[in-house]
């Protein structure tokens, strides 16, 4: 079992910031992928940012420049920093982190979510 605890949503400001945390525990052999996906009212779920398992990174064009994805591995957190926040980044945020058992299996795991608000 691999959970996954989420911090650091809110109510911000138009062009405030904010910073997302995720961190997973648990039976994790390794970690192929980690990412944060969003989804809005009445929209349906979107990536966000995302670690490939090649270390690679994929933004959302609607977030490129100003949402920076990080990671640290000691910690199997990952991170997502949002900056120049705009009300149409109101969401909730979700954390993705796929993990590998000792037994090779990967599995899908998924954060509880965290309510990001951006006011005009």
């Amino acid at each position: 079992q691999v959970q996954l605890v989420e911090s650091g949503g809110g109510l911000v400001q138009a062009g405030g910031s904010l910073r997302l945390s995720c961190a997973a525990s648990g039976s994790i052999f390794s970690i192929n992928a980690m990412g944060w996906y969003r989804r809005a009212p009445g929209k349906p779920r979107e990536l966000v940012a995302r670690f490939n398992s090649g270390g690679s990174t994929n933004y959302a064009d609607s977030v490129k420049g100003r949402f920076t994805i990080s990671r640290d591995n000691a910690k199997n957190t990952v991170y997502l920093q949002m900056n120049s926040l705009k009300p149409e980044d109101t969401a909730t945020y979700y954390c993705n982190i796929v993990t590998v058992g000792a037994g090779g299996l990967s599995y899908d795991n998924w954060g509880q979510g965290t309510r990001v608000i951006v006011s005009s």
